[in-house]
């Protein structure tokens, strides 16, 4: 495939391949791209930002409209493309297609809702014959740099409010995943977007990025990643808008008066989809002493009927990591775990770059499967002997994206939902759900800002405010 820049489909002077995890073979080839393009992208963006500003609300309602119709009529390919390059499993692939239709049309329908609003001047001692109001403009240029696990929604997330609000985007897809953010760019043009309203350039992360955020005319950033990277960002970016969509290590806290089938349906859903590479992955479930032999027993068996292979092959649940090398990290960390006393429940294997689903049990704090973000099919179980002592092992983390608790106590619900340290809390069930029309953004080392179309949309706005000095 070629990028887009300025207007056009374009090569580059090297290229890469995009492998698919499970067996490595070439799914295809894509331009390595530098400094000098995300240049000459955003000189074209700075254009289009203005041709985008003119676009009436219900203008770019209709290409968005039209780019979800589009969506859905390549679902198959798009789905399949996302298996391809991303190893998730096919039937997740197709739910993630319908996902990104979903947060397309969402994000059509806030074009058609931005607004100002009065402000009461005369409210302030002394004024009088005033008339104040706000307007929504856009930022201007967005530069969207989207992940690897969800290469097609989250770079809609990205994307489709940009347009909503009548901004020009760049986009930098990950290098192991371009390929969705590309149809997606084909998708937009193919619905009637302007072609200086976007671009998609692709290349090394390190010298596409940093050339992006550092550029001064971008003045909306949003970025979903590591937080290494989103650190190097926020440090590069000067003065700018920035989102940050960053790492976690969700908790859920079982109670002993939890519904335990349902906790092994989440451990099951929560922590092995998309082979545990999901910001809001279930990680650490912190269990009261009282259920946990029976809750390890149950959950056990659930986990070991989870199938690990083929993403292609219908019935596969659990599909590769992105890389080998991931998977040799993953390993690694469960091995280390091992031999600091955590037991090996099931799982704890590895062929390339599939890593079997893996239950761990007593897992201590300070070990790096509960302290770090494993972003693999591991989940490590932690007894507490109470409510005090589970809340504070779930708060005993840098990161604070989502977290959830099961109990029939609506007091130590209630409990949980104002204590714990989390941006997402969810009420029996666990943190991997999401509703892509929902606030969405973490607390701590997790990030700040917000996505889900109607606050992405006020994220990648400005406001400004008008007054009218009447004459009496």
């Amino acid at each position: 495939m070629k990028m887009f820049i300025a207007g056009e489909w374009v090569e580059g002077a090297r290229t890469s391949e995009v492998r698919h995890p499970y067996n490595g073979t070439v799914v295809d080839t894509v331009p390595r791209g530098s400094a000098a393009d995300v240049d000459r992208a955003v000189g074209a963006a700075v254009r289009g930002a203005k041709t985008m500003a003119k676009l009436t609300a219900y203008e770019r309602y209709q290409i968005l409209m039209r780019a979800a119709a589009l969506c859905e009529k390549r679902a198959e390919e798009l789905a399949r493309t996302i298996t391809l390059e991303e190893g998730k499993v096919i039937a997740e692939g197709r739910l993630e297609v319908q996902r990104t239709i979903q947060t397309i049309t969402l994000s059509a329908e806030e074009a058609r809702r931005i607004h100002g609003e009065t402000i009461p001047l005369d409210a302030t001692p002394g004024v009088a014959n005033k008339l104040g109001f706000t307007l929504r403009v856009p930022c201007g240029v967005v530069a969207a740099i989207s992940p690897f696990n969800f290469p097609l929604n989250l770079a809609a997330h990205k994307i489709a409010p940009a347009i909503a609000a009548g901004n020009a985007v760049v986009v930098k897809p990950p290098s192991a995943t371009p390929l969705s953010a590309l149809r997606l760019t084909e998708v937009l043009l193919e619905a009637g977007l302007p072609p200086d309203g976007i671009a998609c350039v692709t290349g090394p992360g390190g010298e596409i990025g940093d050339a992006l955020c550092a550029d001064r005319r971008i003045r909306k950033i949003t970025f979903t990643g590591s937080v290494p990277v989103g650190d190097r960002i926020c440090r590069t970016a000067g003065i700018k808008k920035v989102t940050m969509e960053l790492g976690s290590n969700a908790p859920i806290i079982v109670l002993p008066d939890a519904d335990l089938e349902a906790v092994v349906a989440a451990i099951a859903t929560n922590g092995f989809s998309n082979a545990g590479q999901v910001c809001i992955s279930l990680q650490r479930v912190i269990a009261h002493k009282q259920i946990y032999p029976e809750l390890l027993e149950r959950a056990k068996a659930r986990v070991e009927g989870l199938r690990a292979g083929d993403p292609l092959a219908e019935g596969t649940h659990v599909g590769p990591l992105i890389s080998e090398g991931e998977a040799k990290r993953v390993e690694a960390w469960v091995a280390e775990a091992f031999s600091a006393g955590a037991r090996i429940l099931t799982g704890g294997r590895r062929e390339g770059a599939v890593y079997q689903p893996t239950l761990l049990a007593e897992v201590r704090p300070e070990m790096k499967v509960s302290r770090e973000e494993v972003f693999g099919p591991t989940v490590a179980v932690t007894p507490a002997a109470n409510i005090d002592e589970a809340i504070a092992l779930a708060n005993d983390s840098s990161f604070g994206l989502a977290a959830g608790i099961f109990t029939r106590d609506v007091d130590a619900a209630l409990r949980f939902a104002r204590e714990a340290e989390s941006g997402n809390v969810h009420i029996n069930w666990g943190p991997a759900w999401r509703a892509d029309l929902m606030p969405y953004g973490g607390l701590k080392d997790s990030g700040f800002g917000k996505e889900g179309p109607r606050y992405a949309v006020e994220e990648m706005t400005e406001l400004k405010m008008i007054v009218f000095h009447l004459k009496a």
